[in-house]
């Protein structure tokens, strides 16, 4: 009966410790996806900012400018994209939306990006579901919005819309987020001429139009995020931002005018929220790369010594041993 047990125990350590391994580098990559139809949004402030006046052409301070930033997953574009990736897909519409004070829009450029669900590396579509900033098709070849799940203590490569170049965002140490360990990332991106919004905030004033004054934008910004590393999902962002108007005839003989100038930061709300949800997020992907693999291990292993223990059991020197049965012999007369 020992004998039987302890094959029994021993088969349960070896599926368990087969399946520990299999968690982590079987389950782990096919279950921890970014949701095709995932929708998400995030407000953000500057506050006492400089911003263009366009009508009179005069930049000004001004009390506060909201940035509303929207994620939303397409959910049809993903399943074309996935039949000729190959591999699973997430497609983001996003639109960045900046309101002034007087609650009036002032620019919004509407982006689409698409990468792996996974590994958040960048997918190159062609056709109607291609990348775009602004309706003007790019090429991502780095991150944007998350980082990859169980994110690294190095630099990564972010795509910087506004310029639509792709530049190191470096790591800068380790730190306690809202009672979260995170990973502060930094990227600077340096004076740059990048496209006017198609978008205008004023009537009669297109790209087009400037472009004919001679006048060009450029822009630069200082780019930091808190990164929750298991997730790979930012709990907090801010900008240092910078916008200019330059040379031309529209600034009336001036060399530089700035369109907008501010700290952007998230709002309170958003933080509490965001923050909460990768808490919740974190514990299942805990799951699936620590708890389940490790726990599985070890149980294997209390397995396999409970297994051995009962085989020696079995095999002690010195207990009786049963006496053979034997039938009855026939009695003759």
């Amino acid at each position: 009966m020992r004998r039987k047990a302890s094959l029994i125990l021993l088969a349960l350590a070896v599926f368990c410790t087969a399946i520990s391994p299999l968690m982590r580098w079987y389950a782990f990559p096919r279950l921890a996806k970014i949701p095709a139809g995932q929708y998400q949004n995030a407000v953000l402030e500057a506050k006492n900012p400089t911003l263009l006046d366009y009508g009179s052409m005069q930049a000004k301070k001004v009390p506060k400018v909201t940035i509303v930033q929207t994620l939303k997953g397409n959910v049809e574009a993903s399943e074309e994209v996935e039949k000729s990736a190959g591999r699973d897909v997430v497609v983001w519409d996003s639109l960045s939306y900046v309101v002034g004070p007087d609650g009036k829009m002032v620019s919004q450029v509407p982006e689409r990006y698409v990468f792996d669900a996974h590994s958040q590396a960048p997918v190159h579509p062609t056709g109607k579901y291609a990348e775009t900033v602004d309706g003007d098709k790019v090429r991502r070849d780095g991150i944007e919005f998350k980082w990859p799940f169980l994110t690294e203590k190095r630099d990564y490569e972010y795509y910087d819309a506004q310029a639509r170049v792709t530049r190191p965002i470096h790591y800068k140490g380790t730190q306690t987020f809202r009672g979260v360990k995170v990973y502060y990332f930094e990227q600077t991106i340096p004076w740059t001429e990048v496209p006017l919004p198609k978008t205008m905030p004023v009537k009669g004033i297109t790209p087009e139009s400037v472009a004919k004054t001679g006048t060009t934008r450029w822009y630069s910004t200082v780019r930091k995020f808190w990164v929750e590393p298991v997730t790979g999902a930012p709990v907090y962002g801010e900008e240092i931002q910078n916008n200019e108007l330059r040379g031309g005839t529209l600034l009336g003989g001036r060399d530089k005018v700035t369109v907008f100038k501010g700290h952007v930061k998230m709002r309170e709300d958003y933080i509490r929220s965001t923050v909460d949800l990768v808490k919740s997020n974190r514990v299942l992907v805990v799951l699936l790369t620590s708890y389940l693999p490790w726990g599985f291990l070890t149980l294997g292993l209390l397995l396999l010594a409970l297994s051995l223990w009962l085989e020696a059991r079995s095999r002690r020197p010195g207990e009786p041993e049963a006496a053979p049965e034997h039938e009855p012999e026939p009695v003759s007369a």
